[in-house]
Parts: C-alpha cells; structure tokens; sequence
C-alpha cells in the first residue's frame, strides 16, 4: 500500500478545516439581537454576524474606511471596551502597541458576536449622508479628472479646508466607500470639488470617471483631521500628485478669508505638464503678497526655467533653519514623498506636532 504524499495530506486536511469552518459559522454562527453602546448614550439593536463596520454603517453611523473593510488603511479604528473578542493578526500590522493596550480595534475586522460596547469619536456621530449631482466633469493631466457634484439633499456642506468625503460606490456585492479630499474652498457651501485619479482595477477611481454631468451619487462626511492649525505661523505645504486636492482646498480657503499668514507651496510632478492647476496658483501668487508658489517637475525639459529636482530636495534647498520655530507644514502626497520630507523638516528643527500629513 502506497503512502500518500505529506503535502497532499496536509491541504486536503487544512481544505477540510476550512469547508468545517464555514459550515460551522453558516448554521452554527446564530448570534442572535445584538445591542452595540457607542459612548454610553446611544444604543443599536441588530442581528450579529456581520463585521462591526458594516453593522454600524447600516445603522448610519459613518465610520471611516478607505479600503472597502479588507483591514487595509486602518481608518476604522475604534475602541472595544466590552465583547471584541481577541485580536486578530490582520489588524496587528495597523495598530500601535499604543493602541493595543488602549483596547482600539479594526471595526472593519471584528465580527458581531454579542453585545459589545465601544468608543468613538463624537464628531462621527454627526457625519452626514449627502446626496448629490454631478455638474461638471473636466480632464487634467496624467488620467486626472476634476469633478464638481452639487449637493441636493442636504443642500449645503460645512466642512475643514483639508478634509475628505467618503464616495458610495456601487460594486457587485452592493456598495463600498472610498476616500476622496475636497479640493475646493469652504465657501462654496452647496457643492464640492474632487480631483480623482483613474487607478488601474480601481472600483472608486473607475466608477468615478465613469460618470458624467446630470449622474447622481451618495457620499458621508466631511471627515479627517488633516487641517490647519489655529496660529499665527508661518506655512509650507508640500504637494505631489492628487495630494493637491487637500492642499488646494487649505491655501485658497486661507487666502479667500483674509489669511495674512505666509504661505508657501512646494508642489511636484514627474513633469511640467503634470503640473495640473498650474495657472490657478500662479495668479494666486500674483494677487497674493504673502503666497509663494515653488513648482517643480523631476526632470529638465525645454521651455521650464523653474526649479527642477525632487520636490522634496527643492524644498530643503529654500527652506532654513532660522525658520523652524514660526512655520508649520503641511504635506500630502505618496508615502516615500511623506516619509522623506517628515525627515527634512524634522531635521531643519520643525517640531513633531508642526508637521501635519496626509499618506496618499
């Protein structure tokens, strides 16, 4: 009698475990009413078996999650005092030992078992859904679309130059949300404005470049603590990519109202036709006494008689550290652009809570 191979062995034993799993969980996982307390003064009732950040945005309390509830962005985060069950290893990589020993979890990743009592930001409580019609789709450089949406119910949006909305987007399963930072100034109350880059398999990107004016979408918010401080120093913003659309929204906010603050932009792009808004901020600059605006793309081309380089390197070559103690900055863009100008200012004397970012 032959022996059967100890790898096939060992998946048809992990396979059977995981059918036994799933059965188990299909007609055995029966939870039952279960009540969520969100800060000891609101109570839900709902069938377990969910996740809890699906439990709760079915019951319209908005959590905030960019990644569709894979336990990917970490945005969910939130504090389990009672019923959580154990940590799972997906939600370790994206919370800090910090976090951990305060009992915050990934709402994304904790199934509704039972009763459970958790915490959360009181301002998520009067996140709002929108309603909305979207009145003008207009291309920017390198697969960028600008989108306007008008707001129908309700009519107007209060929100912080720097925050993000969360799209509904409609998938074969249903619907997901997906982040996206207001790009216009806080005085156009009845709509806002979106710079959406069309990423490959993308749902949120494609979905929204698929639409066109007079199409109608849904959205919660506004969301995010990435705005500016209440002081009167001085600011740098650094920009690359569609981490323009926070940085857009904070610098024409500041200016539109009066701001007197010394305001400084950094903004960079692979080229100089990458350079969307270009025009907008140098008649900015031009009006502006106190905006200075730094472009620069990565490489040389005809024409370009600006700054050239990384947009971080340009950064460190104007910026001194005679400066540190009366400026604050405020960076948004991809990780290895946050990571290295996070490091730069560090070094030039900023101090830890005077750099505020955003990782796209």
């Amino acid at each position: 009698m032959e022996f059967l191979n100890p790898v096939i062995v060992l998946n048809l034993v992990v396979g059977a475990i995981g059918i036994l799993l799933v059965i188990i969980d299909r007609f055995l996982g029966q939870y039952g009413e279960c009540r969520i307390t969100i800060n000891d003064n609101k109570e839900i009732l709902m069938k377990g078996g969910n996740s809890l950040l699906a439990s709760l945005v079915d019951n319209e309390v908005f959590i905030p999650s960019a990644c569709g509830g894979r336990g990917t962005c970490g945005y969910c985060r939130v504090r389990i005092l009672e019923g959580g069950g154990p940590v799972l290893p997906t939600e370790e990589p994206l919370l800090t030992r910090e976090q951990l020993i305060n009992q915050y979890r990934l709402a994304c990743q904790v199934k509704v078992r039972q009763s459970l009592k958790i915490e959360i930001p009181e301002e998520w409580l009067a996140l709002q859904k929108y309603r909305a019609e979207v009145i003008s789709v207009k291309p920017l450089p390198r697969t960028i679309k600008e989108l306007v949406l008008k707001l129908i119910e309700p009519s107007i949006i209060k929100f912080k130059p720097g925050q993000y909305v969360q799209i509904k987007i409609p998938t074969d399963k249903g619907f997901e949300y997906r982040a996206y930072s207001i790009a216009s100034e806080t005085k156009y109350k009845d709509r806002i404005l979106l710079n959406v880059r069309l990423v490959s398999g993308g749902i949120g990107s494609t979905y929204l470049h698929s639409l066109k004016g007079g199409d109608e979408l849904e959205f919660v918010g506004p969301y995010g603590g990435f705005v500016v401080k209440d002081t009167d120093k001085d600011i740098v913003c650094l920009a690359g990519g569609v981490g323009l659309a926070p940085i857009r929204s904070i610098i024409f906010s500041l200016l539109d109202e009066g701001s007197k603050r010394k305001i400084t932009l950094f903004y960079g792009a692979r080229l100089k036709g990458d350079l969307y808004y270009y025009e907008e901020f140098k008649k900015l600059e031009k009006d502006h006494k106190n905006f200075r605006f730094i472009p620069a793309p990565d490489t040389p081309e005809p024409g370009w008689e600006g700054d050239v380089g990384l947009i971080t390197d340009v950064m460190e070559r104007y910026l001194g550290k005679d400066d540190a103690d009366r400026t604050e900055a405020y960076l948004c863009g991809p990780p290895p652009m946050m990571d290295a100008a996070i490091k730069i200012l560090s070094n030039l004397g900023l101090a830890k809570e005077d750099i505020l970012y955003d990782k796209f």
